[in-house]
């Protein structure tokens, strides 16, 4: 049960921080906001303030912040579509803007309290291609495969990038340049390549910010080759989860560590404002893409007509949520 709640404290944050962000940039532009809703269907608690109201809801798949006029006409000061292009661009981006802020918060407080990686080695594996070659604790690696390195996320990369291709390795020891070459071999478990290393960690509240950002770039780009992949018929859809899956994962990351449970927060937070941006009715990306055409086009969308482009939108997305956490049940063995 002490799982499961954390998954869904995990879950709920992740949909807060994304609906404040719309919620504040609209208050700041002064749009009309009638709802800040977290979770979707009936509602469980309620309390209005002023002209809004913010609720609860009794599935934990979603949320959503409901504007005067965003999906109807109105003629309301206030209301979404009254506002210049730039104001309500900013309201959509804001969401998804928030998700990688909290990535970056959630990284920053744990490469602080455990330390960042470096680029000096810690560990070398007994019997690994590392320790094969002759690396050892203590060096700095500066340089692979003649590209310059300046953080830990590089070397993963350069180092999964090369699959079990030959790589070469340029260290500092002792103050001297060093040049190695080893093959890295494939980790069955997490199907990545590695040679065996584990870095030092240092503490530093301006490193642990600028390697948060770092961190959230790598996987933003990790996420972005995927998405291209599995859109070209190139990735399998069996590596995507729903709300189910996350839960389930969240749960299982809370029976490790907090600090498991964070990290894998800030990757599903970074996920979510990815995906909120990808242009399809309902979601962020497919509300920028008809402000963009009203942009180019110098006329507006008939509200109306729009609002139920995105309400097709929503009905099939939910049915395809519908199917993914169907698949969740079955690949986690929920039942």
């Amino acid at each position: 049960m002490g799982t499961i709640l954390v998954a869904f404290i995990v879950f709920g944050l992740l949909v807060i921080f994304h609906e404040l962000g719309h919620f504040a940039v609209a208050k700041f532009v002064g749009i009309k906001v009638h709802e800040f809703a977290i979770g979707m269907g009936p509602r469980l608690l309620k309390v209005k303030k002023r002209e809004t109201e913010y609720s609860l809801r009794i599935l934990p798949i979603g949320g959503y912040v409901k504007m005067e006029g965003e999906d109807e006409a109105s003629s309301d000061a206030g209301s979404f579509n009254n506002k210049p292009i730039w104001a309500r661009m900013a309201v959509l981006i804001a969401g998804p803007f928030m998700n990688f802020v909290l990535a970056i918060l959630l990284f920053s407080m744990i490469f602080y309290s455990l330390g960042f990686p470096t680029t000096i080695i810690d560990r070398v594996a007994p019997g690994f291609p590392a320790e094969q070659v002759g690396l050892r604790s203590g060096d700095q690696i500066i340089a692979i495969n003649e590209d310059a390195i300046t953080n830990w996320d590089q070397i993963v990369r350069r180092i999964n990038g090369s699959r079990e291709e030959e790589i070469n390795i340029t260290l500092l020891r002792e103050g001297a340049e060093k040049k190695f070459q080893v093959t890295p071999i494939i980790n069955k478990e997490t199907n990545q390549a590695i040679i065996g290393i584990t870095p030092t960690a240092e503490k530093s509240l301006a490193k642990s910010i600028t390697t948060s950002v770092d961190r959230m770039f790598f996987i933003m780009g990790g996420m972005m080759e995927f998405l291209g992949n599995l859109f070209g018929g190139k990735a399998s859809t069996e590596d995507v989860v729903g709300p189910v899956g996350i839960i389930h994962l969240v749960g299982e990351a809370a029976k490790t560590s907090i600090y498991n449970v964070m990290s894998l927060a800030a990757l599903i937070s970074i996920n979510l404002g990815i995906v909120n941006l990808i242009p399809i009715p309902a979601l962020d990306g497919g509300r920028l893409l008809f402000l963009l055409f009203e942009g180019i086009s110098g006329r507006p969308i008939d509200p109306e007509k729009e609002g139920f482009i995105h309400l097709i939108g929503f009905v099939l997305l939910m049915v395809l949520m519908l199917f993914i956490a169907y698949k969740d049940i079955i690949r986690f063995d929920l039942f």
